[in-house]
């Protein structure tokens, strides 16, 4: 016994270094004992396939087989051989003979269907799964395996069938059967053929509400958020809900700038179910869309925001005292303070919010920080910075501290204070919120690089000056106040930011092209600089959501993330190349 193993040993070693005459001639030997044959036999059959020795590999497997009935491996084995010599009528012969065998056995069936499909003779394990299948009286066993064989040998049709057969047993089965087709379904006629078979699975079954979510699903993956909307509007009917599934459809759209559906499908839900727990989220959330369609909308209209301030009106009125009345109140006031240059007015419903107890504290005190926001509008920087210190102080540990610390900032920022800035910066880039830190470490660099050289702040002073222009809605004259430091500072470290801060109120006033250029200079003279992956992820957005040239975007997209990886915006640009190349959403 001793000696069987190492000539095992040896035989095996002659067989890895590429000795195969020597090694063939001991594997010989060691299979003339029974002992031997299961040690030996993946070596020694891969060399008498690899040498073109099928007929030995016949009788060794024969053979086998003969003494070891059990292993169905052998068996399988054989019918490998078979087809590799391109014997088919052989092969054909002995998997009909073997089915008949097996016929009786569904688990031996199965096993068979599994080693044969290791064989890669997916056609005939494809046979012992569907006998299995037979004899088990279960049409949905196996359906994984088969899925996967069918995708091997690119029936995709066949493999969608068998995926919807394995989800058709559990609901349960809905969000894995999803991220598999998400896996391997990459095109469109693909997707096609797998909305045409839920179609079918539909009409045969009503009552199964399984197909309705992927055929749901599907229309998410086109972006076609209406179509998903459809969908998800009958799945609320059949399992009676007051529009659950359409809430997040609308929500989803939301989150994917498709304002327009969004607003469509909120509407639905809140004129559909105007007694539910859907109605005063469906009712905010379809004035939210509409605000966000407006301001994304360049240039902005005026009109436009004087009829959403009114909307928010009436939705105040209607549900008194919600939080969603009062949560109206502060958007409308945000919009007369910011778009419709009416501080005394937003003043007045801010300090009606902060008045008011029912508001809740939460509310009260992003009122004060709004009202901050205001006094800065008003030039009245010690009132502002008085209450962003009030919320500061009752919220230290809380993203509302945070974001009053970050405004105090942005405060002594404006007024040129630029040391005490740095110190609240340096405290928000950690242990606050990720878009806080961000901000925090943005402002920071801003005040660092264009300061460290200087042996005066003039430069930088003049150049916040102009930021709080903008924020005070003195757009027009900042820009020209931005042109007149390019002429005087060409040269100077803060151009780049001049032409950030430029391209961005071109964008706001309908001048895409020039708000291109502009980042087009900052990659051009500034690719080494901070604000170069800001300018690329900037040019692919503004390509993609204004120009709507989906095919520039995604090079654009494809093109950041290879020149800046590391990027901030990585995740989002990786998120928005997928989604234009046609991936899916989960």
């Amino acid at each position: 016994m001793a000696q069987s193993h190492e000539d095992i040993e040896l035989a095996n070693e002659y067989y890895q270094q590429g000795d195969l005459e020597k090694a063939k001639i001991l594997y010989q030997e060691l299979a003339q004992n029974p002992y031997n044959v299961q040690l030996i036999a993946s070596n020694y059959l891969t060399l008498l396939k690899s040498t073109g020795d099928f007929s030995e590999a016949e009788r060794f497997l024969t053979n086998a087989i003969r003494r070891f009935a059990s292993n169905v491996q052998f068996q399988s084995n054989l019918a490998g051989v078979y087809a590799e010599s391109g014997d088919l009528s052989k092969l054909d012969k002995y998997i009909t003979d073997l089915r008949k065998e097996s016929r009786s056995n569904p688990f031996q069936l199965s096993i068979l269907a599994q080693y044969l499909a290791n064989e890669q003779l997916y056609e005939q394990a494809l046979l012992f799964f569907q006998d299995s299948r037979e004899v088990r009286n279960n049409p949905t066993v196996h359906a994984l395996e088969m899925a996967s064989i069918y995708r091997m040998i690119n029936d995709k049709s066949s493999m969608i069938e068998e995926y919807l057969n394995y989800a058709s047993d559990s609901p349960n089965r809905l969000s894995y059967i999803k991220n598999l087709l998400q896996s391997f379904i990459q095109e469109d006629e693909e997707l096609d053929e797998l909305e045409n078979t839920l179609i079918r699975k539909m009409q045969e079954d009503p009552e199964d509400t399984k197909f309705a979510e992927l055929l749901l699903w599907v229309e998410l993956q086109r972006k076609n958020f209406y179509g998903a909307f459809i969908q998800a509007r009958a799945v609320d009917k059949r399992n009676d809900q007051p529009g659950d599934r359409s809430m997040d459809i609308g929500r989803i759209a939301l989150e994917n700038n498709a304002y327009e559906d969004a607003a469509e499908i909120f509407a639905y839900v809140a004129k559909q179910y105007p007694t539910s727990r859907n109605y005063q989220f469906a009712r905010r959330l379809w004035m939210e869309a509409k605000e966000q369609k407006i301001k994304n909308t360049y240039p902005v209209s005026q009109e436009d925001i004087r009829d959403l301030a009114n909307q928010y009106q009436l939705l105040y009125n209607e549900l008194y005292p919600s939080q969603t009345s009062f949560d109206a109140l502060r958007s409308k006031a945000l919009l007369h303070a910011f778009y419709l240059d009416e501080i005394d007015i937003a003043a007045q419903y801010l300090n009606q919010l902060v008045q008011n107890p029912r508001a809740g504290m939460q509310l009260i005190s992003q009122s004060k920080l709004d009202l901050g926001d205001i006094y800065l509008l008003k030039g009245e920087p010690w009132e502002a910075t008085l209450l962003y210190s009030q919320v500061e102080k009752a919220y230290k540990s809380h993203e509302l501290g945070y974001d009053a610390k970050l405004r105090n900032a942005r405060l002594h920022y404006f007024t040129g204070n630029f040391a005490l800035a740095k110190g609240h910066l340096d405290i928000l880039k950690k242990n606050t919120t990720r878009e806080i830190s961000n901000d925090a470490i943005s402002l920071g660099m801003l005040i660092t690089d264009n300061t460290a050289l200087d042996t005066t702040d003039a430069v930088m002073q003049e150049f916040a000056n102009i930021e709080l222009l903008i924020f005070q809605n003195k757009k027009a004259q900042a820009n020209h106040r931005l042109s007149e430091m390019l002429d005087q500072y060409m040269h100077h470290s803060i151009t780049d930011e001049i032409f950030w801060l430029k391209s961005k109120l071109e964008l706001e006033v309908g001048n895409t092209q020039s708000a291109i250029d502009y980042l087009d200079r900052i990659l051009a003279s500034y690719s080494y600089d901070i604000l170069a992956d800001d300018a690329a992820f900037k040019k692919a957005e503004i390509v993609e959501q204004q120009l709507k040239d989906v095919e520039q975007a995604k090079t654009l997209y494809q093109q950041f993330l290879i020149e800046y990886p590391g990027s901030m915006y990585a995740a989002e640009a990786r998120k928005r190349f997928r989604q234009l190349r046609g991936d899916f959403i989960n």
